[in-house]
């Protein structure tokens, strides 16, 4: 059931827990130092301090430490947000594609059509198969692995992208199920 005119009201309001709002203020101020803003998809993870954190800790790996570009982290990202409806994403990593100098019309053609993504000739299998991974996980084979291992990726870069696929679909879903639709809805 679609409930239309719950869409621009959030359904939870982020609070951390009492005796935890130094907590999550320290960490919104990293956030804040880093991005400039916090992301009101991140302002819900107060209502958990330990998953705020894990999922801070999570970005941050997808930032500087993986070899994975940040280019390809980032179109996983916003690949898998369009396809799961998520407009929050969508919008939040045009934003960083549009910092990391990417063409934002390429991008948003590759929505439709994922080959045309503004990754390199190696990244695209990789960038394929973290998008098939979490639309059809059972159709994946070891020859797909071996495509991206042909051209230099290792199995731990392989994981990266893969998981960086899925764990931005769960997010996608996070952020859908309690309306968090847009930047500014707790505004």
């Amino acid at each position: 059931m679609n409930h239309k005119s719950d869409e621009a009201q959030a359904l939870l309001a982020p609070r951390p827990p009492l005796g935890e709002e130094a907590r999550v203020a320290a960490i919104f101020g990293a956030i804040e130092q880093q991005l400039g803003f916090v992301p009101d998809g991140l302002r819900l993870y107060s209502l958990s301090p330990p998953l705020l954190e894990a999922f801070v800790a999570n970005i941050a790996y997808f930032r500087g430490g993986t070899s994975l570009s940040p280019i390809l982290t980032t179109m996983i990202r916003y690949l898998v947000s369009a396809d799961a409806g998520c407009q929050f994403c969508i919008d939040l990593n045009e934003g960083f594609l549009s910092n990391l100098h990417v063409d934002l019309d390429r991008a948003r053609k590759a929505r439709n059509n994922p080959a045309l993504a503004p990754v390199t000739e190696r990244e695209m299998p990789i960038l394929q198969l973290a998008l098939r991974a979490v639309e059809a996980p059972d159709d994946i084979a070891a020859e797909d692995l071996q495509v991206a291992r042909n051209l230099g990726w290792s199995d731990r870069e392989i994981f990266d992208a893969v998981v960086q696929a899925a764990n931005n679909r769960a997010f996608n879903y996070v952020l859908r199920t309690f309306k968090i639709e847009r930047q500014g809805v707790f505004a």
